[in-house]
């Protein structure tokens, strides 16, 4: 009763934000991180252990894949160079460069547990960047760029993570174990893709060679491919996440939709506009329902001089750092693309100073 009661409070909060964003100048999920942190912040207040793998299995598949459905295809492909640069490049120049900085702010964590945690916050996160960035400020260009980075760069990061985590329990560390594991998460997870949207549209066509199928059975279809996809692929040990990318990728663009008749094909859109807003905001809200006990128990590593000042200033520091380290590699590339432009004599799209600011 109690897990009842408490998804209904965080459905019904997610309710109430949606009206709060229209009086409140702040984008949606901060808000909603506000609520979760308030819920959770008195002493009587909300406190909730979340499963990590639980809360991935529910919450990420059909979000990456919602985002994926909807991202622009052509201009994925035509800006897939950049694109890579970041989902790949960026990540392990992050992971080094802070990786390095935190243990040289704080001595105390050792430099592959701090590899560790610049692998966990290297990659951006696609449900952020499609809820906090405001397309109508942003460059079109810039938006697509962030997009395609934000659901490709989890399989770098999380294959680092995993290699960092094992070099801390095992003490030893392999480059070519690495890239061998990189190349199987990346290539098994877009498989896993793949066959699930295969399986996906032959399991449509059977239900259409059945005749008199309710909607509701295809739409059902639908809404279990991005779950397929990440258990396949996490069984697998490959990425999870890039499976759910890219099974959302192939269902806008394989055709898939024509084996759904017109009634099933406008209640899984309309169902997944639904389930997109309350995951979203649930995933928010319960991330701020985490924010009061991580403050509460700040490590004595991090509190040692000042139980306050210190922890904010070296979170302030290290954002910082994320943010100039994302700037430089930005401003290389742009150099890297203005000398290729002019050894190929032809015309290089290049970033201005603010755009490369909004991109960091």
């Amino acid at each position: 009763m109690q897990v009842a009661i408490f998804i209904l409070v965080v459905l019904g909060f997610v309710a109430v934000s949606g009206a709060l964003v229209r009086l409140v100048r702040v984008p949606l999920p901060v808000l909603q991180i506000a609520i979760g942190a308030a819920l959770a912040w008195p002493v009587r207040g909300i406190h909730v252990e979340i499963d990590p793998e639980l809360f991935l299995l529910v919450f990420i598949p059909p979000l990456l894949f919602g985002d994926a459905v909807g991202v622009p295809k052509r201009e994925l492909l035509a800006l897939r160079g950049p694109i890579l640069d970041l989902a790949i490049g960026l990540v392990f120049f992050t992971i080094v460069g802070f990786g390095y900085a935190l243990h040289w702010l704080v001595p105390s964590i050792p430099l592959v547990v701090a590899f560790a945690l610049a692998a966990v916050l290297s990659p951006t996160d696609a449900v952020a960047v499609s809820s906090i960035v405001d397309r109508n400020v942003v460059p079109p260009r810039l938006m697509h760029i962030l997009e395609g980075e934000s659901l490709l760069n989890d399989a770098s990061g999380l294959v680092m993570f995993r290699f960092a985590v094992a070099a801390v329990l095992t003490g030893s560390f392999s480059f070519a174990a690495a890239s061998l594991t990189f190349l199987y998460a990346v290539a098994a997870g877009i498989l896993a893709g793949v066959v699930a949207v295969f399986a996906a549209a032959k399991a449509l066509q059977l239900l259409n060679r059945i005749g008199g199928v309710p909607a509701e059975a295809q739409v059902l279809v639908m809404i279990l491919i991005p779950f397929i996809a990440y258990l396949a692929a996490e069984h697998a040990g490959a990425s999870g996440i890039l499976a759910a990318v890219t099974a959302g990728v192939l269902t806008s663009g394989s055709g898939i939709f024509r084996y759904l008749g017109v009634s099933a094909r406008m209640q899984t859109i309309s169902l997944w506009t639904t389930l997109s807003f309350v995951f979203n905001g649930a995933l928010f809200i319960l991330l701020g329902l985490q924010l009061p006990d991580i403050i509460r128990h700040v490590p004595p590593e991090l509190s040692s001089r000042h139980w306050l000042i210190e922890p904010i200033l070296t979170v302030l520091i290290l954002t910082l750092c994320l943010i100039a380290l994302r700037f430089l590699w930005i401003w290389v590339g742009d150099i890297a693309a203005r000398l290729a432009a002019r050894f190929g004599k032809r015309k290089a799209e290049t970033f201005g100073l603010r755009v490369r600011l909004a991109g960091s």
